[in-house]
This record gives C-alpha cells, sequence and structure tokens, in this order.
C-alpha cells in the first residue's frame, strides 16, 4: 500500500505510509517518492535539507534526534510544518535503527509502529512552539559565534596552506582564463538564484564556465544549463548528470583519500583527481580562483553567519577562509541576477534600433508626400 492517510494533523488520526531510512538526508532525498515517510538522524535539520524533503513530497519526516537543539536557529523543523509535512522529533537513535527501509510504518499521535509493534515515540512540535524556541535559539548564537571564530582561528593555524598555497591541478578541459564561472551548490536558495540568472540574460550573455559541486550539477539541469565541470565526492550526483558530458573532478582528501571514486569507477566514467583541504564547494571555487577567473558567481552558497550555523558543519571554518581568499572575484548570485536586469544589453539595444529602422521605413510608405516624392525620384532616375 502506498499510503492511507485519514488526516494531515498527527494528532487527529492515523497515517501510513512506506519508510524510506537513512542517517544522512541529503543521500535519502534522491529515493523518496511522493507520499514516503522519511526517516532521518538529524540534529538541527537544516533548511536545505528540509526543502529538499519537501519538494520529494513525502507525507510526513520522522527523526530520531532534535530538528531544533536550540544550539543555533535551524530552520528546517519549521520550514516542515508551514508546508504541511508533520513531524515526530526525537524518537531516539534505538527507535531508529529498529525501522527497515521500505516498512510500513504506522503514525498515531506522536508514536511509531511497524506492524501494530510500537517502535518509538517522540515529540510533535508546533509552528508557534517552534517560533519560541527559534527566538531563544537566536539568543544562544552568540555563544555559537565564539566558537565558530575560535573554530576558524584553529584551523587557520592549524591549515595554513588553505591559503597561502595554490592546488595541484590536472589539466581543465574548459578554458577559465579571464572568463566568468558559476559555481553551483545545491543549498539555500538555489533554485530561485538560477531562475534569476537564467531569466535575466545573463548566461546566455556572458556563457560562464558552469561548475556543478555534487548536486549542483543536477540544480544546473534542472534550468536547462550543462555543466561543464562537476567537482566534488558525486555522494549526490545523478546518473543523468554524471552522463551528461561535463569533466568530473573528485575532490581527494590530503593524503590521496577520495570517498567519490570508488562509485565512479564502479559505474565506469572517467574522472581526475583533486586533492585539497575544506569543502568540494572551496575546491570548486579555488580551482577557478587559480585559473584566472575573471569573475565568481556563487549560487546556493552560504552568505551570512546565519547561513554558515543553519548548514550545521563544523567544517565551515574553511569554506569562510575560502571566500576571503578568492573575495576580490568572489559575488554572489542574488546580487548579480538584481544588478544584470538593471542593465540595457547590446541585444536588447540591437533590436531597439532595428524596430525603430523599420518604424521609419513603414511611415515614410504609408505616408502621401514621401511616397510622391519616390516617385518623382523613380522617374527621374528612369530618365
Amino acid at each position: 500500500m502506498r499510503l492511507r492517510r485519514r488526516d494531515n494533523n498527527l494528532a487527529s488520526g492515523t497515517l501510513e505510509a512506506p519508510a524510506r531510512v537513512d542517517r544522512r538526508t541529503k543521500n535519502l532525498i534522491p529515493r523518496l517518492h511522493a507520499g514516503d515517510i522519511a526517516v532521518v538522524d538529524h540534529e538541527d535539520l537544516d533548511r536545505v535539507a528540509a526543502e529538499g524533503l519537501v519538494s520529494a513530497r513525502v507525507t510526513a519526516v520522522v527523526n530520531a534526534s532534535q530538528s531544533l537543539s536550540g544550539r543555533y536557529p535551524a530552520q528546517g523543523a519549521l520550514v516542515l510544518l508551514k508546508s504541511g509535512i508533520p513531524l515526530i522529533d526525537g524518537i531516539g537513535v534505538s527507535a531508529f535503527n529498529s525501522i527497515r527501509e521500505g516498512e510500513t510504518v504506522s503514525l498515531v499521535n506522536n508514536r511509531v509502529f511497524v506492524d501494530g509493534q510500537l517502535m518509538g515515540k517522540g515529540a510533535k512540535p508546533t509552528i508557534d512552539e517552534l517560533e519560541r524556541r527559534l527566538e531563544l535559539a537566536r539568543e544562544a548564537v552568540r555563544g555559537q559565534l565564539g566558537e565558530f571564530a575560535t573554530n576558524t582561528l584553529q584551523y587557520l593555524a592549524d591549515e595554513p596552506e588553505l591559503i597561502t598555497d595554490d592546488l595541484d591541478l590536472p589539466e581543465i578541459a574548459s578554458t577559465i582564463t579571464q572568463r566568468q564561472v558559476l559555481v553551483v551548490v545545491r543549498g539555500i536558495d538555489y533554485r530561485e538564484d538560477l531562475s534569476t540568472l537564467k531569466r535575466s540574460g545573463y548566461v546566455s550573455e556572458m556563457r560562464p564556465v558552469l561548475i556543478g559541486v555534487d548536486g549542483g550539477a543536477d540544480a544546473l539541469l534542472e534550468v536547462g544549463l550543462t555543466p561543464d565541470l562537476i567537482v566534488g565526492d558525486f555522494d549526490s550526483v545523478s546518473r543523468d548528470a554524471l552522463n551528461c558530458g561535463a569533466q568530473l573532478l573528485v575532490h581527494a582528501y590530503p593524503g590521496g583519500e577520495a570517498p567519490g571514486a570508488t562509485r565512479l569507477e564502479r559505474l565506469g566514467f572517467e574522472y581526475t583527481v583533486v586533492e585539497g583541504l575544506g569543502t568540494s564547494e572551496d575546491i570548486a571555487m579555488r580551482i577557478a580562483f587559480e585559473k584566472s577567473a575573471e569573475l565568481i558567481v556563487l549560487v546556493g552558497s552560504h552568505t551570512s553567519m546565519a547561513d554558515f550555523f543553519d548548514k550545521g558543519r563544523r567544517g565551515m571554518a574553511s569554506t569562510f577562509l575560502t571566500r576571503m581568499k578568492v573575495s576580490s572575484i568572489l559575488v554572489d548570485a542574488k546580487g548579480v541576477g538584481r544588478l544584470y536586469r538593471t542593465q540595457v544589453r547590446k541585444r536588447d539595444l540591437a533590436l531597439l534600433v532595428l524596430s525603430a529602422i523599420f518604424t521609419l521605413a513603414v511611415i515614410a510608405v504609408v505616408t502621401e508626400p514621401v511616397r510622391l516624392l519616390l516617385r518623382t525620384l523613380w522617374l527621374n532616375l528612369g530618365m
């Protein structure tokens, strides 16, 4: 049975559907079908992950951990509830481990059953409750700011080569020097930003090199654009993206460990390894910077401290430092989209001039004095 749903509100009825289970939400999302119950273990559910669950049209989310612990204002739980997706929070790791992929799960109030057996129970946060907890979490961010600053300085002390050294880059098939580069991460507002850039004419006019960071490659394909390069560990890149013709660059950590290489070898795809500190997003920005790009336009990345906290990664210090390194040519897609819409493009100007010439020609043809003058000239020339 795909779905038997008596009420969208868990407090007033029973909901049954197949379970899809994964500790990593980003690995789970590609496997979800509309109507599934997503079972995750994701403390402080971030907004990007929640938007992915909403897009997958899950019928409910069961979380082993607290979707909003209060350490910082994680937005994911509120996104789910405002989208009409019920949430059972904090059922515990033991209950999570008891639920198998594909089993029909029954949700009754705040309890989770499989084949009539109680697996666990958690909390059912409401929108009002989450908004109150978010307000308290915003106060707690002060302590997180200090921790983030300490972590960043410690990272810089331990790994100064992130700032001082260049990558050992392989041959890049696409010419990047003095071209604009669009780096796409499947993160905050990526759909909106990509659509804005495409509608504004930026992509068609500037023809930037397109770099997809893992799932960012699929984000480009969603709007009808084909990536030139795909950079990452390839854990969330679809087969369609792998087959699109882009050059595949596997991010390897210092020492040569490259988790993404195993999958590509198994599937029979050719790839090149790029070894470097930080995240795959950092590597993509550094490739563009070290290949002397004119401009790096970043889609779906983190543009504020709130975004960094919402992502919830301890390793975000490397991205913060990488942004500092490439800051002279780095801009956010939102700014580019807004600025580009205000510019008069050459193509539009040419069309305007041609339209004016055509209008004058029509006026000349239909106006009697002008027609008489043209006939006189014609007769004179004929003589």
